[in-house]
């Protein structure tokens, strides 16, 4: 079974969208965790919580599981199945970029999403947004308790084309071409223009974990390349 983990902003609904398509109704979409809107310690204690849930019954014919989840929560379910974790990573700086214009340009859908809500209630600006202590390090939010390394595919955002043909090659039997969904309009994609030096020093000094995560991302990237014989 393949568990699919969707950071926020990178290309998460792109690649959803193609393992629907491949999975039709044996794909689990899992996004009512909400990790980003929970505290920490609730989160985790839920991830937890379930994940032992999980271990105790989970549907065979269940062939994906994709959305935003702690991925330990899926964790102890290897013990009965064999499980194949994967997720796509883009640099930290421009995926705060592109999730403050998804937000900005979405208000929350309801209270629940408390941290969304709260932006749009202060208006807080991209440098608020980007410095606010509750998105501090979303990677390493997502990934308590779950080591890079576990992970059997990271694909890294910036070569979203290249890395999804391997990844069709390798997990769907046969080359697909990628899909491109909710890609923001041209000012999200423009809006990491308006990041000054300055600023973008601030932010990544401010997400250090997560640019150190990213950078072990490319490594293993650029190992995996090496080993197909890519490079």
């Amino acid at each position: 079974m393949l568990v699919s983990l969707h950071l926020p902003k990178t290309a998460g609904t792109s690649f959803g969208a193609a393992l629907d398509a491949h999975f039709g109704g044996a794909l689990l979409r899992d996004y009512g965790d909400l990790p980003l809107n929970t505290p920490a310690i609730v989160r985790n204690h839920l991830a937890l919580q379930a994940s032992l849930d999980i271990a105790g019954g989970f549907p065979d014919s269940t062939a994906c599981v994709h959305g935003h989840f702690l991925p330990v929560k899926y964790l102890l379910l290897a013990a009965h199945r064999e499980l194949r974790f994967m997720t796509w990573m883009r640099h930290p700086v421009e995926r705060l970029v592109s999730h403050y214009a998804f937000w900005r340009r979405n208000p929350p859908p309801s209270p629940a999403h408390a941290l969304h809500w709260r932006m749009h209630a202060e208006d807080w600006s991209l440098e608020t947004f980007c410095l606010a202590p509750e998105l501090r390090d979303v990677y390493t939010q997502f990934l308590w308790g779950f080591p890079l390394e576990t992970f059997d595919f990271i694909g890294i955002t910036e070569h979203y084309e290249a890395d999804f043909e391997m990844f069709s090659r390798r997990y769907m039997g046969s080359a697909s071409a990628p899909m491109r969904l909710n890609v923001g309009a041209a000012g999200e994609r423009g809006a990491s223009l308006q990041v000054h030096a300055e600023l973008r020093q601030r932010i990544e000094a401010f997400h250090a974990r997560d640019m150190a995560l990213y950078d072990r991302a490319l490594a293993l990237r650029a190992a995996r390349s090496s080993s197909a014989g890519l490079t």
